[in-house]
């Protein structure tokens, strides 16, 4: 009866962890281990692809939209706009160039909610079909 008690408690107590992965040797192995591990790539190529999207965005903004109302502006570069207080020497602000930058805000927002609507959108579209043929397969 000892024995059989003995094989049940061995039974019922949890077995040890597993040990810990070897750690990498090497600064090259670390590093590898370091970009895999962390999507440091996935991050990079977000970052590049990022920036270019801004500056498309931005030329768009300064090439197409923001010349349309420079040509119904009498005067058109309305940018140079200031504001002069006479206090002093003087002092200039300068208002167009401002607003300007707050339209430039603006139209790049809206642009990238529309990028990234459209992104929402088609990752819907992607895991619904995958959903779609997990379940297919599961039905096979």
């Amino acid at each position: 009866m000892l024995e059989e008690l003995r094989k049940i408690r061995e039974a019922v107590t949890p077995k040890p962890p597993p040990p810990p992965e070897p750690k990498p040797k090497g600064m090259i192995a670390e590093f590898m281990d370091f970009i895999g591990k962390a999507g440091v790539i996935g991050l990079a190529v977000g970052f590049i692809m990022g920036t270019y999207i801004g500056k498309v965005v931005s030329a768009l903004v300064q090439d197409i939209i923001m010349p349309i109302p420079g040509a119904l502006i009498p005067g058109g570069n309305w940018r140079a706009a200031n504001a002069t207080l006479p206090v002093g020497a003087g002092m200039t602000f300068r208002v167009g160039d401002f607003v300007g930058v707050i339209i430039d805000f603006a139209i790049v927002a809206v642009v990238i909610f529309f990028i990234a609507k459209y992104a929402g959108k088609a990752m819907e579209k992607s895991e619904e079909g995958m959903k779609e043929g997990i379940k297919e397969g599961k039905k096979e």
